[in-house]
């Protein structure tokens, strides 16, 4: 009869399990935020494709987190959500920002994208869409379908929660 020799796996260890931010300095904070933004990064970056919303909308709420104006930005798909690119646009004031369609349009149009998702954040902390958000999506939205491009979401980061629109 042969033995076989059985491989024990130890149990994967988890270094940041129980820690608190309280328990780190701003610089171990700082790290953890640039590793977190690295890891999502790989999901999101050039041929890969979108899988998850939840991740996207963390890596979009590590992105702006330490934006003082509000930004606009694209992430640009391929017809299976292959990210093309992932672009700020336009960057406005604490109160907002002037986002232009026929700069999306082009943009989209140089980068041969199927699909889109908008973002941009608030900088009150207040992630509910205002008035002038849900117009400039239905204009983008009106402005990309002319050119067979689809808008996925539009994704608001604010402090309080994340709100899709």
């Amino acid at each position: 009869m042969k033995h076989t020799a059985s491989t024990v796996t130890e149990p994967v260890k988890d270094r940041f399990r129980g820690l608190s931010p309280a328990q780190l300095s701003p610089e171990e904070q700082q790290s953890l935020m640039n590793l977190a933004l690295a890891l999502l990064e790989e999901k999101h970056r050039p041929g890969e494709a979108l899988t998850s919303p939840d991740d996207t909308r963390r890596y979009l709420r590590l992105r702006l987190a330490g934006y003082q104006n509000e930004v606009f930005g694209c992430v640009f798909l391929s017809n299976r959500h292959h990210v093309i690119e992932v672009a700020e646009l336009f960057q406005g004031t604490i109160d907002g920002a002037s986002v232009h369609p026929r700069v999306v349009v082009q943009r989209a149009l140089t980068c041969n994208a199927a699909a889109l998702i908008l973002y941009h954040n608030h900088p009150s902390g207040v992630s509910e869409p205002s008035a002038a958000d849900r117009s400039i999506t239905q204009k983008l939205k009106d402005a990309l379908t002319l050119i067979g491009v689809r808008v996925l979401d539009h994704i608001i980061i604010g402090e309080d929660n994340l709100s899709p629109h």
